[in-house]
């Protein structure tokens, strides 16, 4: 049964019935499973990956940042509250634990540059025991969530006829 999560992680478009075929059972097993998944909490929602710079008449809506974070730990909840608290905030879409220089990665998004720094002056640096932070300004996008944004190369190949 993984192999449906993974098949829906890769397009959350595909019906039940083109699951159920892909992956060799009844259609009604496979929607009963993604039912109780949806329910335990497992998929937490479906989502489109969107190439902005595409869409008619759209400038960059939004600007991004990675933001490390170095955070002095604390004794039974190590990174974790601090974690949790940098999450609730709206402009954060993601937040890991990571190993390296910093503890936390942080990706932020706002409306321009100097909502972003704002958010980090006035709200991500004034949490208790978070020490540092970096940040990195997303200047172009190349991949996300696994999907590409270049323009395939036009086949240059000779039509092959009978």
């Amino acid at each position: 049964m993984r192999e449906i999560l993974e098949l829906l992680e890769r397009d959350a478009s595909l019906s039940h019935d083109t699951l159920a075929t892909m992956v060799g059972r009844p259609v009604a097993e496979v929607s009963a499973q993604i039912a109780a998944w949806e329910e335990a909490g497992v998929i937490r929602r479906y989502k489109a990956v969107v190439d902005w710079e595409k869409v008619d008449g759209s400038e960059a809506t939004e600007v991004t940042a990675f933001i490390d974070v170095a955070v002095a730990p604390a004794r039974g909840v190590g990174f974790d509250d601090v974690a949790e608290r940098i999450s609730r905030f709206d402009e954060v879409r993601s937040c890991y634990l990571v190993s390296g220089g910093h503890d936390l990665r942080c990706t932020v998004v706002g409306s321009n540059i100097r909502a972003v720094s704002d958010f980090v002056s006035r709200k991500l640096s004034t949490i208790d025991r978070v020490t540092a932070t970096a940040t990195h300004f997303v200047l172009h996008t190349h991949k996300r969530d696994g999907d590409t944004f270049f323009e395939p190369e036009p086949d240059h190949r000779l039509r092959v006829t009978p």
